[in-house]
C-alpha cells in the first residue's frame, strides 16, 4: 500500500534538502529512493545574542571549513552595527543563511529553528563565541559515523590560554553533583570529588569516549537524530538545553562522546547580557531538568526542596560577573 508523505516532507524532498535517511525517520515505512548526495555535508548553526565582536572570528573560522555547506545564523537580538555586518555577510556568501527581526526567542527555539531551516546530513552546534580549531568539524562527523545512533559528539573546548575549559567532559547532573559543582566544595573538602560533574583535570583519553554530558557550546549531531529526539525542549530558554539533550539521547540507547581532539577554543562571558538573567536562567533550567527526570514521590519533594538553593547559589555567582555593554562590541 502507498503512503502518502506530508506535505512539509514532500517539499523538502522535492527540494532535495533530505537525506533517504532522514526522510526515513521523519516518516518510517515509506519508501523513498533520492539522487547521490554527501552525506558528509555539514550545517553549522550559530545563535547570536549581543555576542561582540568574536562573532564574527568565530564565523570567519567556519567558512573556511571546506566540509561547512552551510552556515545558519540566528540572530536574537544585536547591536545595530553588529545586524548591519550580519547582514553584509549574508549577501556576500551563498553558504550564509542570516534569520533576523524574530527578537529573544531563547537558544533553545532559535536552535531548533536552525535545523529545521538546515540542508544538510549533519549539524554542528557553535556558540558565537567558539573559534573552531583546524580539522575539528570532520573529526567529529567521521567519529559519528562509526557509532550506532543517534550518536552526539561533543567537541573538547579550550580556554583562550588552551587550557581545558569546565563542562566539555561531565559526570551525571543531579541536585547533589550541581550544587558540590556550583559551590566548588571539593577544593575545600576533597572527600567530596568524587560528587563533582566537571572532570577537565581527568587523564585526556586516547579517543572518543562516552560521558554522561558535553558542552554545548560545540557539538556534532546527525540532523535526523536531532529531530528524531525532538530537538531541544524549548521549555529551556537559556542553558541546561544541552543537558537535557544528552540525557534524552542516553535514555533512547544513544552515544554521548567527548572527542579529545576535536578542539575549540572558547572565550567564555562575552555576551552583554546582565549576568544575573544568565545564571537566574541557568538555576530555572536546572530545576525544570531535575524535576523531567524525578520519576517518584520522593524525588519530586527532594527536588523541590532543593530550588530554591539551586536558582540563589546560582545568582550569587553573577554577583561577581560584570555585564559588558553594546558599546564594547565595535570601538
Amino acid at each position: 500500500m502507498h503512503r502518502t508523505l506530508p506535505p512539509s516532507i514532500r517539499d523538502l524532498l522535492d527540494a532535495q534538502r533530505l537525506a533517504a535517511d532522514e526522510a526515513a525517520v521523519l516518516a518510517p515505512g515509506t519508501d523513498i529512493v533520492l539522487p547521490a548526495r554527501d552525506t558528509r555535508g555539514v550545517t553549522v548553526v550559530i545563535i547570536a545574542y549581543h555576542s561582540g565582536r568574536v562573532l564574527f572570528d568565530s564565523i570567519e573560522r567556519v567558512l573556511a571549513e571546506p566540509s561547512v555547506k552551510q552556515l545558519i545564523l540566528i540572530d536574537n537580538g544585536s547591536s545595530e552595527r553588529t545586524v548591519e555586518l550580519l547582514r553584509e555577510l549574508d549577501e556576500s556568501y551563498e553558504r550564509v543563511l542570516l534569520v533576523q527581526g524574530h527578537g529573544n526567542i531563547g537558544f533553545a527555539r532559535a536552535a531548533n529553528m536552525g535545523a529545521q531551516l538546515a540542508h544538510q546530513p549533519w549539524i554542528v552546534f557553535l556558540n558565537p563565541d567558539a573559534i573552531l580549531c583546524d580539522g575539528a568539524v570532520d573529526t567529529m562527523v567521521d567519529t559519528a559515523l562509526k557509532h550506532p545512533r543517534p550518536c552526539l559528539v561533543g567537541a573538547r573546548v579550550l580556554n583562550p590560554d588552551g587550557t581545558e575549559q569546565r563542562g566539555a567532559r561531565r559526570g551525571e547532573v543531579t541536585p547533589v553533583t550541581t550544587l558540590v559543582s556550583l559551590m566548588k566544595l571539593p577544593k575545600f573538602l576533597p572527600f567530596l570529588d568524587r560528587y563533582e560533574i566537571h572532570r577537565e583535570t581527568d587523564p585526556l583519553p586516547d579517543a572518543p569516549s562516552p560521558v554522561a554530558t558535553v558542552s554545548g557550546a560545540c557539538f556534532c549531531i546527525a540532523r535526523a537524530d536531532f529531530i528524531s529526539v525532538g530537538g531541544f525542549d524549548t521549555r529551556f530558554f537559556l542553558h541546561v538545553e544541552d543537558v537535557d539533550l544528552c540525557w534524552r539521547i542516553r535514555k533512547r540507547g544513544g552515544a554521548v562522546l567527548f572527542h579529545p581532539t576535536a578542539e575549540v577554543v572558547h572565550e567564555g562571558h562575552t555576551s552583554r547580557v546582565d549576568p544575573v538573567f544568565v545564571e537566574m536562567n541557568k538555576g530555572l533550567g536546572l530545576v525544570y531538568y531535575f524535576r523531567k527526570r524525578a520519576d517518584t514521590v520522593w524525588r519530586k519533594a527532594y527536588v523541590l526542596a532543593l530550588a530554591p538553593l539551586i536558582v540563589g547559589v546560582s545568582v550569587l555567582r553573577a554577583a561577581v560577573r560584570q555585564k559588558l555593554r553594546d558599546a564594547d562590541e565595535f570601538s
